[in-house]
This record gives structure tokens, C-alpha cells and sequence, in this order.
């Protein structure tokens, strides 16, 4: 799939990015904290999660104000001031995207900090969502984890944003290998400044949708992964109890980033509860030569076997290999032979 970048201006000046791929039925994703249109799409994990979303449908996804390809902003913290994150501010950025698609229902999924601006908006326009997902979701920012705690966060983020990133990305990703969690970390950094960073944050910590649960209409569906480091499933349970027919489905894991971990299993969940087709794993296809590399690890040749069988150096053997273990978002070669195993099983 390829994606297609452009921007549009929301009703108060700002300058909005948002990308759409795919074609069919609508889907809009509202993302958590920070994003980057282009540099989510480069990281293999996030593209493979936002492909199987978007098989046989159209997906909608933007940055937020001060983020990614969106213009940059200097925002305050005070929460009554004009430059300040708010979630008055995100529904009307949600809403010029939302516009782009004209009077149909789509289906809105919240991710995160992302599921509290779904909630709201599904409550406000409940004619316009046809099926709403919230996954790794909460009510109360403050219930999230304590005071002390979301201070140190916040301090750490303003006085070293390089080792803030990298301790959040220990919060987020725990189930990352270590090179996909560099990755992740310099991906926040290069997502904005650390006062943009610290902005938002800090209004995900202030965000309380309570009193909005009960306006929602739409058949929701709140996914959680039972041990998520960031957010404590007991938030999940609140979603649900607080929407009418709200139905949960608790996955395994501790990330709270959803294409980390078992991405797939989500995807699946997700289309299932939307009515559509499960998502294939070839979303996550391989060349024809890490194929081959790939049948190589599944016979339990070394990467010297590997280079003296395809006449390449054992440097590139090892290259190859490890561009496929990060493909595939798995940790061993133990779990290449597996995923090359299950290929042939569906031929």
C-alpha cells in the first residue's frame, strides 16, 4: 500500500497533515500522544499494523497540531490559554479531517490518549459513527498512574527530552526488542520538541471524559492488553461499564503502542468487531531473497551456511537476517523458522 499525504486547515488557522490509504469504507484513526505521518510509515511494525487496518477499506489518520508533518506550535500548559492542547482543540483538528470524507458514517477508532477524543466526539456526533474502537483507552487522566509519578514524567520530558523519550519508550514498548525501542525513541523525538511533547502529555494527564460515556451510541468495542505498563487495565473496565453495550476484549502483552506485541491478534480483533475479513499476516510479506533467507533459517543453517549457499558475504547474511527478524517483529530466528513454517502450512 502506499499512502497519500496532504493538508487542510482546521476552523481556527491551524495546519493539519493527514494521510489517507487504502480505498472502501471508512476508517478514521485518531492516534495517542505524538505521531509522524511519514516516519510511522517507515518504521515496519506501524506501517504493517496501519496496512492490515486498511485492507479493503480507506484509512484516515492525521497529526495533531505541533506534531509530525502537522505545523509546529509553541504551546503553553496553562490549560485557559489560547495555544494550550485541549480537547476542544483536538475535536476541531478531528473534525476538519473528518470533513474531508463528506456525510457518510465511518467507523473511529481511538488509540491511547486518541480513544478519550474518540469518546468525545462519538458522544457530540452520534450520527456520524457508525462502530467506535478504543484501544489502550482511559477516563480519567489523573487515574492513570499517581500524581508524584506523572510529575517526574513531565519534569524528566522538559529537562532531558532525549532520556525522557527513551524511559517512556521502557513504558510503552517493554515487549520491543532493543533495537526497535531505539528506533521508537529517536521516532518520538523526531515527532516534536520536548515542550510539545511535555504539552500534551500533560493534557492527557488533565483529560476526563466521564461525564461524556453515557452520550455514546455507536457499538463500541474497548480492547486492552491485560499487563499494559502505561495504562492499568481497571481504566478498561471503567470504559465499558460507563457505554452502553460496550463489549470488552482483553489481549495479552504490556505494551500499550498497539502495533508492538502480538499487532496482528489486534488488527484481527478489530476487524472482526467492525465486520470485516480477518487481516492475512502477508501484510508483512518478504522479498523473494529474504524468502529464501528465510527457508534457510527454517533448515537451521548459520548465517556462514547461509552465505556460502546464496554466494554473498556472511556480513550480508547477518543484514538479511535481521531485516527480516524486524519485518516479521519477531525476536529469535527460532520464530522465523516458525513464521516460514506456518507460510508453507498455507500454501
Amino acid at each position: 500500500m502506499q499512502q497519500r499525504i496532504e493538508r487542510l486547515t482546521t476552523s481556527d488557522g491551524v495546519q493539519i497533515a493527514y494521510a489517507s490509504v487504502g480505498s472502501g469504507r471508512p476508517i478514521v484513526y485518531v492516534t495517542g500522544w505524538l505521531s509522524h505521518l511519514e516516519l510511522g510509515w517507515e518504521l515496519r511494525q506501524e506501517r504493517a499494523f496501519y496496512e492490515g487496518l486498511a485492507a479493503g477499506c480507506r484509512l484516515l489518520r492525521y497529526d495533531r497540531a505541533g506534531s509530525g508533518l502537522s505545523v509546529p506550535s509553541a504551546p503553553s500548559e496553562a490549560p485557559d490559554s489560547d495555544s494550550s492542547p485541549s480537547l476542544e482543540r483536538e475535536l476541531d483538528q478531528l473534525s476538519a479531517v473528518i470533513a474531508t470524507l463528506g456525510p457518510e458514517p465511518f467507523d473511529l477508532v481511538g488509540t491511547s490518549m486518541g480513544s478519550l477524543v474518540a469518546v468525545a466526539w462519538a458522544a457530540a456526533h452520534p450520527e456520524s459513527v457508525r462502530s467506535l474502537v478504543l484501544y489502550g483507552g482511559w477516563v480519567r487522566g489523573a487515574d492513570i498512574s499517581p500524581s508524584g509519578a506523572q510529575e517526574n514524567v513531565l519534569g524528566l520530558i522538559d529537562s532531558h527530552w532525549g532520556l525522557g523519550s527513551d524511559v517512556l519508550t521502557e513504558i510503552f514498548a517493554p515487549d520491543a526488542d532493543a533495537t526497535t525501542r531505539q528506533e521508537f525513541g529517536r521516532y518520538q523525538r523526531a515527532c516534536s520538541t520536548a515542550a510539545t511533547a511535555r504539552a500534551l502529555l500533560a493534557m492527557s494527564y488533565r483529560l476526563d471524559i466521564g461525564e461524556l460515556l453515557g452520550e455514546v451510541r455507536a457499538p463500541t468495542l474497548v480492547v486492552h492488553r491485560a499487563h499494559d505498563r502505561a495504562v492499568p487495565l481497571a481504566q478498561a473496565a471503567v470504559l465499558v461499564d460507563g457505554i452502553a453495550g460496550a463489549q470488552l476484549i482483553v489481549l495479552p502483552g504490556r505494551s500499550h503502542l498497539p502495533y508492538i506485541g502480538d499487532a496482528h491478534e489486534l488488527v484481527t480483533t478489530i476487524r472482526r468487531f467492525l465486520g470485516l475479513r480477518a487481516a492475512r499476516r502477508g501484510a508483512l510479506d518478504l522479498t523473494p531473497r529474504q524468502r529464501e533467507v528465510a527457508a534457510l533459517v527454517s533448515a537451521g543453517c548459520t548465517n556462514r551456511e547461509i552465505a556460502e549457499r546464496l554466494g554473498i558475504g556472511e556480513r550480508s547474511a547477518e543484514g538479511h537476517v535481521e531485516r527480516i527478524r524486524l519485518r516479521l517483529a519477531v525476536r529469535s530466528r527460532a520464530q522465523i523458522a516458525a513464521w516460514h513454517a506456518a507460510q508453507g502450512d498455507r500454501r
